[in-house]
């Protein structure tokens, strides 16, 4: 059994004194995990990093086997992500909730494309793929089977005034439709509707719309909570947007 494909790099364990197993997201082979001899070794560490593009071959003698895999770097997102913590944030982000949230081997081609989006996306600045971020985290949940129903009000029917979203059924609601609801209900950015420029309010609404469906639905059915990695870009978007106290 063999292949070749681009990937995104989504995680890297050690094993024994050098190698490591890679799990990467592929476009036709999905979510996908192998072998890398000498992994972990200072000669190849810089290219098995999460959130690097890179051109991989797969080689196994039956396909049920972990295989082994050797790589080329194509673009070395991680490594540029250094200079920009929020950045690093939200590849770091990005990376370890795909890891989690796909199953293995199963192709979810819309998901690849989104991701390779999003790494291009940082080139921009971590203010820039916040955004980006979200709408995947949509489209993931989408084809995962737990996709949000942003197109008209669950209680008047209105597509007008969408503000929230209800954290049970994940269908919107109008402001009008909202009522004595409205504390109950998660707010919803309007980037999400496609609608005018977003600022770290609208980033921290998004990133908490989505977080609490992968947390529910998602990561929540598997008994396992969001990753880490995960919770603190949404405290570090959280920071943006209501700074600590300067000390008098």
């Amino acid at each position: 059994m063999e292949w070749q494909a681009p990937a995104v790099v989504l995680d890297v364990r050690p094993l024994g004194d050098s190698g490591a197993v890679v799990t990467l997201l592929t476009e036709e082979h999905g979510r996908h995990a192998g072998l890398a001899k000498g992994g972990a070794s200072r000669a190849q560490a810089a290219l098995w990093q999460p959130g690097n593009l890179v051109e991989v071959r797969w080689v196994a003698r039956l396909a049920d086997q972990l295989g082994a895999l050797t790589g080329e770097i194509v673009h070395a997102a991680a490594a540029l992500a250094m200079e920009d913590p929020l950045a690093l944030a939200v590849l770091r982000a990005a990376t370890s909730v795909a890891d989690g949230a796909l199953p293995d081997r199963e192709p979810h081609p819309r998901i690849f494309r989104g991701l390779v989006a999003l790494v291009a996306r940082l080139a921009q600045g971590g203010e820039a793929a916040l955004p980006e971020l979200v709408r995947w985290e949509a489209e993931l949940l989408a084809e995962l089977g737990y996709g949000l129903d942003l197109s008209r009000c669950a209680v008047t029917g209105s597509t007008d005034d969408l503000g929230f979203v209800s954290p049970r059924s994940g269908r919107a609601v109008s402001e009008a439709g909202a009522g004595a609801w409205r504390n109950r209900l998660l707010p919803l950015p309007r980037f999400l509707l496609g609608q005018g420029p977003s600022e770290p309010a609208d980033w921290l609404a998004g990133l908490r719309l989505t977080g609490h469906f992968l947390a529910r639905d998602v990561f929540g059915t598997h008994h396992r909570p969001l990753p880490v990695s995960r919770e603190l870009l949404a405290d570090r978007v959280a920071a943006l947007v209501a700074p600590p106290a300067e000390m008098g």
